[in-house]
């Protein structure tokens, strides 16, 4: 497989690569890294990185602007993504030939050729995987590429923290870290926040409610997010903030938007990635994300989630 996914990007003049809505630095990295790669190791071609810039992750790489015409005859790749809805971006069906490159357990089956494996810590350690495949025909890595890739993995296992991390893992992160590029910066930046941030921290620290059953969860609606000065994309970088919380199995955090809840599911033991799929979500078995459309819909997800912790045995 990673043989024919290089054989196609040769093949391709113009390839857009696709992540996922509200991505993190996964999605961004692994995205991002696989363009560099191949800028690095091909001449002449288009590379162009599709969905909305977030402010939160624009250290990492900002996108491209991608234009209708760019999808006639072109490559597309999406990477990070196990279900279509949460392609950012819809045009991704427009290009010649699809690839999907993910390490989520699959929940929709798409794409010309499909590359899932469910046991690669992140999406960014797959890139590095077809980047062994491809240096033995001389490919290279680039410090950027190696940058980038890094921040996807530390990223997705929490600094090698989370249980995906494997011996793999840490081959590839000492790989990466010979590149020329700052860790020191990239960690400063990837956990950097602002005092409005620090002072909503405090207040989800403050308010977190724990139930019997090891079912944590904290609802921050708009007003109070305004009061603090803080958006719904800022809240992801406290979303572990009480993990460490004693008693606690799984834990939810419900973010008012404008028309809809993000729903931001982490566990310590319990399977929630079936929950979140049945709340027009997906994602990891210890890290998920969902979508409620009203404060009613919140609470069934949480009771839930209260019902699968209240199953779960260590």
């Amino acid at each position: 497989m990673k043989q024919r996914i290089i054989e196609k990007i040769k093949q391709y003049e113009t390839i857009i690569i696709h992540r996922h809505v509200r991505p993190d630095p996964d999605a961004i990295g692994s995205q991002a890294g696989l363009k560099e790669l191949i800028l690095e190791n091909t001449e002449g071609k288009t590379v162009l990185l599709a969905g909305e810039d977030d402010g939160e992750f624009s250290f990492l790489k900002k996108m491209d602007h991608v234009k209708d015409e760019d999808y006639q005859n072109a490559l597309v790749i999406v990477c990070d993504t196990a279900n279509v809805p949460r392609i950012d971006d819809q045009r991704y069906k427009d290009g010649k030939t699809l690839i999907k490159i993910d390490h989520h357990p699959e929940v929709d089956a798409y794409g010309d050729e499909s590359w899932v494996d469910v046991e690669a810590s992140s999406t960014s350690e797959m890139i590095c995987e077809l980047f062994e495949e491809w240096s033995k025909e001389g490919a290279r890595l680039s410090d950027e590429a190696a940058r980038l890739l890094y921040a996807g993995i530390v990223g997705d296992t929490g600094r090698f923290r989370h249980p995906n991390t494997t011996d793999r893992t840490f081959y590839w992160a000492g790989k990466l870290i010979e590149g020329r590029f700052s860790r020191t910066s990239l960690y400063n930046a990837m956990y950097e926040k602002s005092i409005d941030l620090v002072r909503m921290e405090g207040y989800v620290l403050s308010n977190v409610e724990l139930m019997p059953s090891g079912a944590a969860y904290i609802k921050l609606p708009k007003d109070l997010l305004e009061t603090y000065k803080v958006d719904a994309g800022m809240t992801a970088s406290i979303v572990n903030s009480f993990s460490t919380l004693k008693g606690v199995k799984a834990w939810v955090f419900f973010v008012e938007e404008e028309d809809e809840i993000r729903v931001r599911l982490r566990s310590k033991g319990p399977v929630i990635n079936d929950l979140a799929a049945r709340y027009h979500g997906g994602g990891h078995p210890m890290a998920s994300g969902a979508t409620a459309y009203s404060w009613d819909e919140a609470e069934r997800l949480l009771k839930e989630l209260d019902e699968i912790c209240e199953r779960y045995k260590e």
